[in-house]
């Protein structure tokens, strides 16, 4: 598989979420969607990392973009996830992986010298016409989420 790239087609995906609807890219045609991949609820930067968008979501509201935070933890396990940590962002559960996989998140990674699978924090722009707009590759948080705004009120103004 090609890695994905500026300008590209968003790949499609239909996958369950928070609270027991499903939520799919074609939900989001006509406005912008930031898409984040995250490898875990619950864990500290990824609770950070949606905590910073949930705090944030006004401001991507108002600039005309929608946030979705996938991972591979069940529905179950994102809503206790939102309840806990009074989020505001919808979650994808993705246990198949066919978003993951579909936009190259799923890769080898190592900590404390061991190496493992899973999901490297990824962020994705997406245009209203469903093309990619930005990419953020091995994420780190500082920052992150007002560099996506950034890029969000950018892509509104062009």
């Amino acid at each position: 598989m090609t890695e994905l790239v500026i300008g590209d087609k968003a790949p499609d995906f239909k996958l369950p979420q928070d609270g027991g609807d499903s939520v799919k890219l074609a939900d989001f045609r006509g406005r912008a969607l930031v898409l984040y991949f995250y490898p875990q609820d619950d864990t500290q930067t990824c609770t950070q990392e949606a905590i910073e968008f949930s705090r944030m979501r006004p401001e991507f509201d108002k600039a005309g973009a929608a946030i979705l935070g996938v991972s591979p933890d069940s529905v179950g396990k994102h809503d206790k996830f939102k309840a806990k940590h009074k989020l505001t962002i919808g979650l994808g559960a993705d246990q198949e992986r066919s978003a993951i996989d579909a936009y190259g998140v799923w890769a080898e990674k190592t900590m404390f010298g061991r190496k493992y699978m899973g999901v490297v924090r990824s962020t994705f722009l997406i245009a209203p016409d469903g093309t990619i707009a930005r990419i953020w590759r091995k994420v780190r948080l500082r920052g992150h989420v007002e560099e996506v705004l950034a890029a969000v009120r950018s892509l509104s103004a062009a």
